[in-house]
């Protein structure tokens, strides 16, 4: 499959899941924020939760689970090795490397994602209050923040928390050494003289037009690593590229990433926290003209809805939470009420249990639709105009995301403006 992705709601053609494991459980009260959880899941429920996602996604596309890809280049000799002393000496655990390297491809996907135990076989680890070797992938299952297609590239993610690092080394050795794909990577951490402190994760990057690319700048993705960006897009003299660069701020944790309170819901509607995207703050918005491989233009724009207009995207937008109650508006966002997938254009995908978002969007001309129905046929995709689609969600919510945060799609059709 080659890579392509040229906007946020095209139709859907490929996505890369992973169904949690373990390693979601793999922690406790002590260590849950070390691990960026403010509380811990019970997998049983958030496996039987994702398990509908993935079903729907199965029903629309092809799909593909980073587990067996994982197993898949650990076959080859080539690339076993590398990847596993690459791992190792990121980690600072040199001396896993041949235990690691012993086990079949299967169980050793399975430790590098859930994690090595660690022996009590000498005074230092016995005293040692890790559990782990090589700490267990607990935010895999957001498969959006390690890796980012854009165009017909994929942008390597360079985490923010070094817990994550991890996840991006893998999906880069996916891309890279994957028979199921064709594509060129670029990774920040391969450049020799980018900022150390620059970092970019998918949350924070939409591509909201061949043309148009929206980043969040907060707690998760820097300025710096923004800049690696412009100078990406300045290397394609090809054509005029236009980012929309929309501050965040760093605290409460819901607003971790830009997919938090703005998503794409149609050619001409957008899903909006209303106090942060629609009213007067301290958050800039910048919008950036890159023209013949140089930055050509760079100003402060009144809102991202009006920089978005201003380049012939008029978006209507629908309120997380509803309009009436801040209240309302706030408990919903940090349950990802404004965290929508789009399975094509008009057709998305967020959680059941934001009731006034799920209000507002039938409002909006959205039909309401149960997953549940479109898995079983009851309901087909394709009879349906705008609608969007409710997963249910009591445990998945806690950990910090929604249907975007779960899904990285690498090629979606054209969308005809």
């Amino acid at each position: 499959m080659k890579i392509d992705l040229r906007s946020e709601i095209g139709e859907l053609e490929g996505v890369i899941l992973h169904t949690p494991g373990p390693e979601v459980e793999n922690m406790t009260p002590q260590n849950a924020e070390r691990a960026l959880y403010s509380d811990i899941l019970n997998l049983s429920v958030a496996r039987t939760e994702y398990a509908q996602l993935a079903d729907l996604l199965n029903t629309v596309t092809k799909t593909f689970q980073v587990r067996d890809l994982l197993e898949s280049i650990l076959a080859q000799p080539a690339v076993r090795a590398p990847l596993i002393l690459h791992i190792c000496e990121a980690e600072g655990c040199l001396d896993l490397c041949d235990e690691l390297l012993a086990l079949p491809e299967k169980q050793l996907a399975r430790q590098l994602i859930e994690g090595v135990v660690q022996p009590r076989d000498n005074l230092t680890r016995f005293l040692s209050k890790e559990r782990f070797s090589l700490p267990p992938l607990h935010n895999f299952f957001f498969t959006r923040d390690a890796a980012m297609a854009i165009m017909d590239e994929i942008l390597i993610g360079r985490m923010a928390k070094p817990v994550r690092s991890r996840e991006s080394i893998i999906m880069e050795a996916i891309f890279n050494h994957s028979p199921q794909f064709s594509v060129n990577t670029i990774n920040p951490v391969a450049d020799k003289h980018q900022d150390p402190v620059a970092t970019i994760e998918g949350g924070d990057l939409l591509v909201a037009r061949d043309d148009i690319i929206v980043i969040g700048n907060g707690s998760r993705t820097s300025s710096q690593g923004i800049d690696f960006i412009i100078e990406q897009l300045k290397a394609q003299k090809d054509r005029k590229r236009h980012i929309l660069v929309q501050e965040l701020p760093h605290r409460p944790e819901s607003f971790i990433h830009l997919d938090m309170v703005f998503t794409l819901l149609d050619r001409d509607c957008c899903m909006v926290f209303d106090p942060l995207v629609l009213s007067p703050s301290k958050y800039q918005t910048i919008h950036i003209l890159i023209e013949n491989g140089r930055v050509t233009s760079i100003r402060e724009e009144k809102m991202l809805i009006d920089a978005l207009r201003n380049l012939g995207m008029d978006l209507k937008p629908v309120s997380c939470g509803g309009k009436k109650d801040l209240w309302t508006q706030e408990r919903e966002q940090w349950h990802s009420g404004a965290n929508f997938f789009a399975l094509a254009p008009g057709k998305v995908v967020g959680y059941a249990r934001n009731d006034h978002t799920m209000e507002e969007m039938n409002r909006a001309g959205f039909e309401v639709i149960r997953a549940g129905d479109i898995i079983s046929g009851h309901i087909r995709l394709d009879d349906v105009n705008r609608c969007a689609v409710t997963l249910d969600g009591s445990e998945l919510p806690r950990g910090g995301g929604g249907a975007r945060c779960m899904t990285m799609p690498i090629r979606r059709k054209p969308v005809e403006w």
